[in-house]
């Protein structure tokens, strides 16, 4: 396929999009290519397989900025996603430049010439109705179960990451300051006295609850887990599968597995199934042997529901969005929850 014209396709993104949506870039396809855009990324959806090309952005938790750089993501998303999932991250496929100035999806062309502009992680697609935002309405802690055995076998064989205690309060303290800036930024339209509420009440209880939360440092409870643990993550298939880890930053996947299944169960909740949110965490409890208190819970409840919150906002600074008060609606549902898993855990405190 040609190229565009005046484009250079090493560094042009139109350009490489442009051959990934074109059903010829993929040997033995006819059909049609669907592209689903994030923030940090662009999926080509064949009928079987999907292909993640990551884009040149650089903040201030991840780095795609060189080519580099993207291809070591690549592999490390790769690796980490292979620990929950099964024949589902398939490879690490070079985007091509052939001495004929085309591009092609695989290594070089035949004379050993071509050069590789662009690395994308190809994944086998699954079938959407077995994904957990699909089928939350209808779907039975029964059904549910496999799952959860499929995390907690995960957590039990992970191995314990040395935690400073000191570090990890710091960390989560840090943690809760840079979100509470970035949701005061001006021109969110949000209310400035809840975010405070909510962001006091995180850093009043890291430091009232000092000892409880660093002791899980202690314990040996901090692990590298998943990083993004949210219900369109989980699919029911048979084996269960968990997809799309945080795979470019380390330290925000150095958790306690109960602030990760509480993220999920939190989010279960808002998707209107609270006995699912049970469910996970009863299960989590009894297969991993951990008797933490309630106030542990809330806490971690109401802190993930803050980074949800700020992430929500973080769409209105994308420049002209075509539904803003989705996501400002978004972003103040996630701090009245804050706010609720805040009271429950003051109802626990000691």
């Amino acid at each position: 396929m040609n190229d565009p014209p005046h484009s250079d396709p090493r560094a042009d993104l139109e350009a490489k999009t442009a051959f990934l949506l074109s059903p010829g870039s993929y040997p033995g396809f006819a059909g049609t290519v669907e592209l689903v855009e994030t923030h940090m990324a662009r999926v080509f959806l064949t009928d079987r397989y999907a292909y993640k090309m990551k884009k040149a952005v650089r903040t201030d938790y991840l780095d795609f900025s060189t080519l580099a750089l993207r291809e070591h993501a690549c592999r490390e998303e790769l690796r980490l996603n292979r620990r929950l999932t099964s024949e589902v991250y398939l490879a690490v496929v070079p985007l091509s430049l052939g001495s004929d100035g085309r591009l092609r999806l695989g290594d070089h062309d035949d004379e050993g010439n071509g050069e590789v502009v662009e690395w994308l992680v190809k994944m086998r697609r699954l079938p959407l109705e077995t994904c957990l935002t699909e089928c939350i309405a209808e779907v039975s802690a029964a059904e549910l179960a496999p799952l959860l055995r499929h995390l907690c076998d995960f957590y039990r064989a992970a191995q314990p990451l040395a935690v400073d205690p000191v570090a990890y309060l710091r960390g989560l303290q840090q943690q809760v300051e840079h979100h509470r800036q970035q949701l005061l930024a001006p021109g969110l339209g949000l209310e400035q006295a809840g975010i405070h509420a909510v962001a006091d009440f995180l850093l009043a209880v890291t430091r009232r609850e000092a000892g409880l939360l660093g002791q899980r440092a202690v314990d040996g409870r901090i692990v590298e887990g998943h990083g993004d643990l949210r219900p369109e993550h989980c699919f029911l298939t048979e084996p269960p599968q968990v997809i799309d880890c945080l795979e470019f930053n380390f330290a925000l996947r150095c958790v306690d597995p109960l602030d990760e299944l509480g993220y999920l169960a939190l989010e279960c909740e808002l998707l209107g199934r609270r006995d699912l949110g049970d469910d996970i965490l009863s299960a989590y409890r009894r297969a991993c042997a951990d008797p933490a208190p309630a106030l542990l819970e809330y806490f971690y409840k109401a802190y993930r529901a803050l980074v949800r919150a700020q992430l929500a906002a973080a769409h209105l600074q994308d420049g002209a969005i075509a539904e803003p008060q989705k996501w400002r609606a978004k972003a103040r549902r996630y701090l009245d929850a804050a706010r609720h898993y805040g009271r429950r855990a003051d109802a626990h405190a000691a």
